[in-house]
């Protein structure tokens, strides 16, 4: 029985060991998030029956459903608030239960210093898609057809603008507190041990949670390829992750996700993570040049010119925290456990 026991429990931590607690937070997730999405759908039957002449096939068929709601702005941004809700519940859940964590832990303290590294994130995330739209209208790749486009003659640019950017802050929030906040620092904390250490446990947690970004990112998302997928994980893992394993906050990783995805889809027009998020941009592009270098129809996350911004803005957010916080290394908290991240950070205070 202790055997047993001991497979699931941490009596060191008094806690779920991380397998368990990432298994439960996901869990929860599932079951909020599968809620959640059923809302959303019978609103979109409902818009659906709505309109002359849609066919009962239309409200029956899932895929042709989730079409629509992905084609409709304000249902698209209700689907991603909605996962926002799910994603946000089932850490706090999780937390609380689970890990014996406060919210904030997971890079929450909104603190001065977390909003300047926030807004950095986003001219950073915006500034890297520039270069790459700039690289791409050099060489001929791309050519600007007309600005202000919206995708339906007399829907309102600003509105459906503000739409977008809403939806890509809750991207930006949900998926970086899923993948960063809430599955890298688990995930370190449990590979923590003597063959490790907190330093290679950190590591491996970033190269495990950002390969899975990629590995979702291939299996969901339309036009995705080996090197989509690998320039996904090394998006994740260096350019997103690299900010929260030096400094423990999700600030950064925020920031840039939102800048990057904002400029990608609604400033330059060009798909985000093979989607079209494009029913109004600033830029309405059309696209040649080969797809190895510019994504093709995936987008440039799916080319080898965002493998090169992606790795440029890693470089720099070192930079940045280097200047900022006078030190570049790895932030050791990530993998020890709650109780005793306090006490080391309380001993640090006294001394």
């Amino acid at each position: 029985m202790h055997i047993i026991l001991k497979v699931f429990w941490n009596a060191g931590e008094s806690r779920l060991r991380a397998f368990w607690r990432l298994f439960g937070q996901f869990f929860t997730y599932g079951v909020l998030a599968l809620l959640l999405e059923t809302l959303v759908e019978a609103l979109a039957r409902a818009m659906l029956r709505a309109q002359a002449g849609v066919p009962q096939e239309a409200l029956a068929n899932l895929e042709s459903l989730q079409a629509y709601i992905f084609q409709t702005p304000i249902l698209a941004l209700f689907l991603w608030l909605a996962l926002m809700v799910a994603t946000f519940t089932s850490v706090w859940l999780a937390g609380r239960v689970f890990d014996r964590r406060p919210f904030t832990g997971f890079g929450f303290h909104f603190n001065p210093n977390w909003w300047v590294d926030f807004a950095f994130g986003i001219i950073l995330g915006a500034g890297l898609i520039t270069s790459i739209f700039l690289v791409e209208l050099t060489f001929g790749w791309v050519t600007i057809q007309s600005l202000l486009v919206t995708r339906q003659p007399g829907d309102s640019f600003g509105v459906l603008i503000l739409v977008a950017l809403v939806t890509f802050v809750a991207i930006g929030f949900s998926e970086e507190l899923l993948y960063r906040g809430y599955q890298l620092q688990n995930l370190a904390e449990g590979l923590n041990s003597r063959p490790l250490g907190p330093h290679l446990a950190i590591l491996a947690a970033a190269l495990i949670s950002s390969c899975l970004f990629g590995v979702v990112h291939y299996f969901n998302n339309p036009h995705s390829s080996w090197l989509s997928s690998f320039n996904i994980s090394l998006i994740g893992g260096f350019l997103l992750g690299m900010g929260y394993l030096l400094t423990g906050e999700l600030s950064i990783p925020i920031g840039v996700h939102i800048g990057w995805n904002f400029f990608q889809g609604n400033v330059y027009g060009f798909p985000v993570s093979g989607q079209d998020f494009g029913s109004a941009t600033f830029i309405s592009p059309l696209q040649s040049g080969p797809g190895v270098w510019t994504g093709g129809a995936f987008g440039p996350e799916g080319g080898l010119l965002a493998l090169g911004a992606a790795i440029a803005g890693g470089l720099l957010i070192i930079l940045w925290v280097r200047r900022r916080y006078r030190k570049v290394s790895l932030y050791l908290p990530l993998a020890e456990a709650p109780l005793k991240a306090k006490a080391r950070q309380s001993q640090g205070t006294k001394a």
